[in-house]
């Protein structure tokens, strides 16, 4: 399986062509395939008798269900075999089917295999004794004997989401191979809001953690030439999470270390920091790990920090500004996708104006404000527990890719106003004080009551930020799970509109938006 030239020939070819030596081979094969599966597809499997199409589906279907002993018996007699899909593998039904001995095209209705609905993956052999009756698949998956071992040549007539996956999937088994070892075991682990996906990557010692996360095309232009992501300093590719990796590193953070990369193509190896976060299995925040959480950037943001660092191909990043610009393109969310979703119409123009006119005024407060190194997503999800290390090292930090230099306050209210946790208003307090008393103690000329009132604006203008977010994700993204935080997040924005310095936006929303909920 290992290719040196595969990494070229992927961007050339229609088709995969791959020498298998043995069973061993054609099992990890198919595991490989199977992360590239999804709902909705259909496979089919072709080769002479014992050329091992079975034993090809065979390891497709364990993976899918997260059991590499799974009892997965040839469905040569009941010719339909159903399975449940595990749930990260995002596949509630597999369908297993040997058409070998069906007799009439006719036969497929009954079986339940002539239409697919989104739901179900079907992996058919013998789907030639179909007679056309199936659709086009997404994959075919042709297998033949040759010499000591058997040759797997992949292809898709229909250009298919699947084919891309594969070809995805076959690079990072080479990625693999080159940056650790060859024969790992691969499980997906989660994706995230953005389109980056991870894996949990393991040999019989030792577990890591595989980032996959391609560049991406720009979106569309929004102003001034750049789309989205630009203006809001999103990180369009890997350097990104690498350059924030060595800086934290460097400041003495238990961030996961690196164990190989590739820049061009969007994959890096990571330690495993674990799975143990500071929120308890009820989905509670644990008290003492979110001031220990809290104490960490106090002492991150007492200290000086670099701004740029040097990448392995030379380049040097540079951690973006946290500017005018980028935070308007965020608040601005809330305008385009949530005041739309609650009012049931579109704002008019004198309300998105007086809008802008409160958050530019509110960004000129911040213009006095401290800067630091912003995680910019430092909340539950992205902070784990490490119980074997003393201190604040007690915290590790992960997906911090978005990293900019902005208000120290950022990362505090991300914290204190956590989007999928519960924060009581007595916890976010208790975060803020015990912040600023560290900071105090390190120096007596920290101004509390400037802090406070940053607080207060970027509680605000993250939440903002996030209301929208979570209305796109449901009506562009076709993600809905993100839903069930709204009420969380609309409790958080009443709380923060309760400073002084936030009354005008507190009754331009209660006027335009909270009437209306």
């Amino acid at each position: 399986m290992n290719n040196p030239s595969l990494k070229t020939d992927l961007k050339s070819m229609s088709d995969l062509s791959i020498f298998l030596k043995d069973e061993a081979e054609t099992l990890q094969m198919g595991a490989d395939i199977a992360l590239a599966l999804s709902g909705g597809m259909l496979v089919f499997l072709k080769g002479d008798l014992g050329a091992g199409k079975t034993t090809l589906a065979r390891a497709i279907i364990r993976q899918l269900v997260g059991d590499k002993a799974y009892e997965v018996p040839s469905p040569t007699y009941s010719i339909v075999q159903s399975y449940e899909g595990s749930q990260l593998s995002g596949i509630p039904q597999i369908l297993h089917s040997d058409l070998y001995r069906i007799s009439s095209a006719d036969e497929l209705e009954e079986l339940g295999l002539a239409d697919n609905d989104s739901s179900q993956l079907i992996l058919v052999e013998w789907p030639q004794n179909a007679q056309g009756a199936m659709s086009e698949p997404d994959l075919i998956l042709s297998l033949t004997e040759k010499d000591d071992g058997r040759v797997l040549k992949i292809s898709s007539v229909k250009n298919s989401l699947a084919f891309a996956n594969l070809e995805r999937s076959v690079l990072i088994r080479s990625f693999l191979n080159k940056g650790w070892e060859k024969n790992l075991e691969r499980e997906i682990l989660f994706g995230d809001a953005s389109v980056r996906s991870y894996e949990k990557v393991s040999n019989s010692k030792e577990t890591r953690i595989l980032m996959n996360a391609p560049r991406q095309a720009d979106g569309p232009v929004l102003r001034d030439g750049k789309p989205y992501s630009q203006l809001a300093h999103l990180a369009e590719d890997v350097s990104a999470f690498v350059g924030v990796g060595n800086i934290l590193a460097s400041a003495g953070l238990s961030a996961p270390t690196l164990y190989a990369q590739d820049l061009d193509e969007g994959l890096l190896l990571l330690e495993d920091l674990g799975s143990e976060t500071i929120i308890d299995k009820e989905r509670q925040p644990i008290e003492d790990r979110y001031i220990l959480s809290a104490e960490m950037l106090a002492q991150f943001h007492t200290n000086n920090f670099t701004k740029s660092t040097k990448l392995n191909d030379g380049s040097i990043y540079n951690v973006p500004n946290y500017n005018r610009e980028a935070m308007l393109i965020e608040v601005e969310l809330l305008l385009d996708w949530y005041a739309p979703h609650m009012k049931g119409t579109p704002l008019l123009q004198s309300e998105k104006d007086a809008f802008l006119k409160i958050w530019n005024d509110l960004i000129d407060v911040l213009d006095k404000s401290e800067t630091a190194l912003c995680l910019r997503d430092y909340h539950s999800p992205n902070i784990i527990w490490l119980p074997q290390h003393k201190g604040i090292n007690k915290i590790g930090v992960i997906d911090f890719q978005d990293a900019v230099i902005g208000p120290a306050a950022y990362d505090v209210a991300s914290l204190a106003q956590d989007a999928r946790v519960d924060i009581s208003l007595t916890l976010e307090n208790a975060l803020v004080k015990h912040y600023i008393s560290i900071r105090k103690e390190v120096s007596a000329e920290f101004n509390a009551d400037a802090f406070k009132e940053y607080y207060a604006i970027m509680a605000a203008q993250r939440v903002t930020k996030i209301l929208g977010i979570f209305i796109r994700l449901n009506m562009r993204d076709g993600k809905p799970a993100y839903l069930k935080h709204l009420p969380r997040c609309q409790e958080y924005i009443l709380r923060s509109l309760n400073h002084p310095t936030l009354a005008a936006y507190k009754s331009w929303y209660l006027n335009v938006i909270d009437k209306v909920s």
